[in-house]
């Protein structure tokens, strides 16, 4: 999982490991994975003898640093020191494509399913189908699971453990919806609606300022 989102980043552009790091975090959720730089910079060594990435130093000002978090080296023969950046070779983009390709159970599972959906763009129709039906298997699994363990210990368990279940059947039974639309685009050969939610009322925004005041309220003088 974390080849492929690694591979799947620096197809798009090589990257420092520090934006590297916070590209995956978002991709991730912070509760799906703590990359960490003890996971990330190990991957990225084993990559680089695999032949699936190569480094290169671009020399920076100390100060353009911004901690000790980013791997720098100093170059021989210069005062300032360099910031080091990932980029894929062909190897690394022929391992992309390996790994867009796979099907099987592991790429259902909740991480594993978030990064290959962020790279459906490059994956072609009948594994994108594949994947998401297969996803869809899995969710109503653990939904009919969760409605089991709800009905049985509905007794047994205080209101608040219930109404944590019923969030738990509720999210799955939204999931398998949203699922069962994007199988109907993919069928038809018709990418998903992309929908931008509207700010909600008195939210403060770059084109919504707050709750409007002229109206029935009074400005200071």
């Amino acid at each position: 999982m974390l080849d492929l989102a690694v591979l799947g980043l620096l197809h798009e552009s090589p990257m420092h490991g520090y934006e590297l790091r916070k590209r995956l975090t978002t991709m991730l959720g912070p509760f799906r994975a703590a990359i960490s730089y003890g996971t990330l910079y190990p991957t990225l060594r084993r990559m680089q003898q695999a032949g699936w990435i190569t480094e290169d130093s671009d020399p920076v000002e100390p100060a353009a640093t911004g901690g000790a978090e980013r791997p720098l080296r100093r170059k021989p023969g210069f005062g300032k020191r360099s910031r080091i950046s990932y980029k894929l070779t062909a190897e690394g983009k022929e391992r992309f494509g390996d790994l867009l390709a796979q099907v099987g159970p592991e790429a259902y599972d909740d991480a594993a399913f978030g990064v290959h959906f962020a790279f459906f763009g490059r994956t072609d129709a009948a594994t994108r189908l594949r994947i998401l039906e297969g996803r869809r298997r899995r969710v109503e699994e653990r939904r009919e699971g969760l409605r089991d363990a709800l009905n049985r210990a509905a007794e047994r368990l205080d209101a608040y453990s219930l109404e944590l279940q019923r969030h738990g059947l509720e999210a799955a039974d939204r999931e398998v919806r949203w699922l069962e639309e994007l199988i109907v685009h993919e069928r038809t050969g018709q990418p998903p609606t992309v929908t931008t939610p509207r700010p909600s009322p008195g939210a403060v925004g770059p084109n919504n300022t707050g709750p409007d005041r002229s109206a029935g309220e009074r400005r200071p003088d």
